[in-house]
């Protein structure tokens, strides 16, 4: 099967113990490396990240609140692949939530996906509210290379805007916007578990109102007496 699980702090830090060092994307290609010293960022104030889902960036084509279609048809031949069917055959959770996984090599436009080796689609409702890319190739020794990299032809708060996450400062560090968030972690062995994760905060507190609710109804329901 070529879905993996998504990406997320708890994999970064196990990610962080067993390997330790940095890179994500670039829109078209796998990200290089240039040199070996971390970009230094200024200190100053950080300001808000006000953008909405509309600024949110895309990657490769790829952005949050696409639907299962208009994902497969940027990768030709992906609608008849067995695996990607028995993904999208798989019944959604009693929240909405289902996952699609894409090996960009195994169809047409492999060639603009060009160090891309899995691509990871979290949907709400039919719709990607997480979108995670993982590259191969590059080995970075900060995360910030990969950021300068990634950052580079798009509309987003500059690298020094970027929190690094506690503890991992070398490797991971995030962006909060008004609607979605962006975590970039660069690691593993030879840069093995690269990647950039886009999250739709929207379709995430939606998420946790139905799990809240749900949990309330359980609670509230009576102990059936024996």
């Amino acid at each position: 099967m070529i879905i993996v699980s998504v990406m997320g702090f708890s994999i970064a830090c196990s990610a962080y113990k067993s390997s330790g060092s940095p890179s994500p994307s670039n829109s078209n290609s796998a990200l290089s490396q240039n040199s070996s010293q971390p970009i230094p960022t200024n200190a100053q104030e950080q300001t808000p990240c006000t953008l909405t889902l509309a600024g949110a960036p895309e990657i490769n084509g790829l952005r949050l609140g696409m639907t299962p279609d208009e994902v497969l048809a940027r990768f030709p031949g992906s609608k008849t692949n067995p695996e990607v069917q028995s993904n999208l055959a798989r019944p959604a959770s009693q929240f909405g939530v289902s996952e699609l996984g894409i090996r960009p090599a195994k169809f047409g436009s492999k060639d603009q996906f060009a160090g891309i080796n899995q691509i990871t689609f979290v949907l709400l409702d039919g719709r990607v509210s997480t979108l995670t890319v993982n590259y191969s190739g590059a080995q970075y020794s900060h995360v910030d290379k990969f950021l300068a990299k990634f950052l580079a032809g798009r509309n987003l708060p500059a690298l020094e805007q970027w929190e690094p996450y506690t503890g991992m400062e070398t490797q991971m560090k995030s962006l909060k916007c008004a609607d979605f968030e962006i975590n970039a972690f660069a690691g593993g062995e030879a840069g093995k578990i690269n990647y950039v994760s886009m999250k739709d905060l929207v379709a995430e507190r939606t998420l946790k109102d139905r799990r809240a609710k749900a949990r309330a109804k359980a609670g509230a329901t009576p102990t059936p007496t024996p």
